[in-house]
């Protein structure tokens, strides 16, 4: 992906999400900046999942923006370069692993096979990733849903609960791979159950509380 075609910076200002009379986000401001790892935290119903639907484009805000710099806010062209690991994998669950991923690395204009092989040694995918998804372990589930997410070095890496169904072993292999991401120079932003996880690595912090923001430490 050449320089043009890449996130530099995501600048949230005043994002307002209602579901109803419900208020999810209340005018949060944030910025996302590339080559550091950004952690959204905050209780269970604060706003993170919803935060980090609206920086991946899919969700729309009720009111306020979201540039996406230097690529401003054409839906189409930000979503090619954005890398996303959902809480739940999102994969076909009748497809194999390998299948999935080199599925992706088509849509993305790839080379499949050598996609593949590239996951295959990063990701350390064995056996399991030829069998369907759905007869995978929860942890296998997520190493491949993480591959598929990177496999056209996205410039926006977005992260929700990443560390769900990985034991110690799979956390450690996680951390590296995001380590590896914002060493490439990616925007990694990861909201977590597990913020303490993540917190030593992380250049910056958004805490939100009843969908606003009431830390922004850098």
């Amino acid at each position: 992906m050449s320089a043009v075609d890449s996130i530099e910076r995501v600048v949230a200002r005043g994002v307002v999400k209602t579901y109803g009379t419900t208020a999810a986000l209340r005018g949060v401001t944030a910025t996302i900046e590339s080559g550091r790892l950004t952690l959204i935290e905050g209780a269970n119903g604060s706003g993170k999942s919803t935060l980090l639907g609206i920086l991946g484009t899919v969700i729309r805000p009720t009111s306020g923006d979201v540039s996406y710099e230097p690529l401003g806010d054409d839906t189409g062209l930000v979503r090619g370069t954005i890398g996303w690991l959902s809480h739940e994998s999102l994969a076909y669950p009748d497809l194999s692993g390998r299948q999935n991923i080199e599925l992706a690395a088509s849509f993305h204009g790839l080379d499949a096979q050598e996609a593949w092989r590239r996951a295959e040694e990063r990701f350390e995918l064995g056996s399991f990733a030829v069998r369907p998804l759905r007869t995978c372990s929860r942890g296998q589930r997520q190493r491949i849903a993480l591959a598929r997410a990177l496999v056209h070095q996205p410039s926006l890496v977005l992260l929700d609960e990443p560390t769900t169904g990985l034991d110690r072993s799979g956390v450690a292999r996680l951390l590296t791979v995001v380590e590896a991401e914002v060493a490439r120079g990616a925007a990694v932003v990861v909201v977590s159950h597990e913020p303490e996880v993540f917190r030593q690595r992380a250049a910056a912090r958004v805490v939100l509380e009843r969908g606003r923001v009431v830390a922004d430490a850098t």
